[in-house]
């Protein structure tokens, strides 16, 4: 069982070589959820801890609900050691870290999710250390993944880009249109995703985007998005709401 939970080259591989991954993001915190999201076939799962209801405990439980099935990636609470390492011994495959502005924090994000002598991630975990020296063997294909969502994110994005160990750079939309003052889809924002999208080609790194809808995931794929969110678990619950409003409606 412990080698269908261990990190292989595919999902860095994937990701450099595409197509783009279409991942099933999960906010909710419901293992059921993800569980009932791995059925699907995803490319990948994204639970997410910085904005999401997940905590400790469900967190490693859906991971252990879809292992084998699917890669899951975590976004990070922080920037933290903690936040980092937790998500790592649950399971994940890789982390998706907040607000990454310098080139600087870039390197410790990436120190936090290897292992000595390349980082400084501690060794433990109940899941991890089921068979530690195999975990520990793969643990060279986890993904670190960093978000760009600011003004000043943008600026350094060639130095973020071309950080030792970088595997993906994820454009968070909603804080980079509040750092911008400039709403997605503006020239202005358009800009920054361009320039994110440069600097990360020129070193080898592949970027995503987060997404709301699979419109807008198929639109950001065709651009050379490696990662877009292609279901939501908050807009899926959403938009049965609407069906119900509608029945309301139109049943009266």
């Amino acid at each position: 069982m412990i080698s269908s939970r261990l990190p292989t080259p595919a999902l860095k591989a994937r990701l450099k070589s595409g197509p783009s991954i279409g991942c099933h993001w999960l906010s909710l915190g419901s293992p059921a959820i993800a569980e009932l999201a791995a059925d699907a076939g995803p490319d990948a799962i994204v639970i997410d801890t910085q904005h999401g209801l997940w905590d400790r405990s469900t967190m490693e439980s859906a991971i252990g609900a879809v292992a084998g099935r699917a890669p899951v990636l975590v976004r990070v609470a922080d920037q933290s050691d903690w936040a980092i390492g937790s998500a790592l011994d649950a399971g994940a495959h890789g982390v998706i870290v907040p607000m990454v502005n310098t080139a600087d924090e870039c390197a410790r994000v990436i120190g936090a999710v290897q292992y000595p002598p390349v980082g400084r991630r501690s060794g433990g975990g109940a899941r991890t250390s089921a068979d530690f020296a195999a975990y520990r063997g793969a643990a060279q294909h986890l993904v670190a993944s960093v978000m760009i969502e600011t003004a000043e994110a943008v600026e350094a994005a060639e130095a973020i880009a071309a950080t030792p160990g970088l595997d993906l750079i994820f454009i968070g939309p909603g804080d980079l249109t509040l750092s911008l003052g400039a709403g997605q889809g503006t020239p202005a924002f358009e800009a920054a995703v361009a320039k994110v999208m440069a600097a990360g080609k020129a070193a080898g790194v592949p970027v995503g985007i987060f997404t709301t809808g699979i419109d807008q995931a198929l639109a950001r794929a065709r651009e050379g998005h490696a990662l877009v969110v292609a279901a939501y678990d908050v807009a899926v619950t959403r938009s049965a709401t609407a069906q119900v409003r509608r029945f309301q409606q139109e049943a009266s």
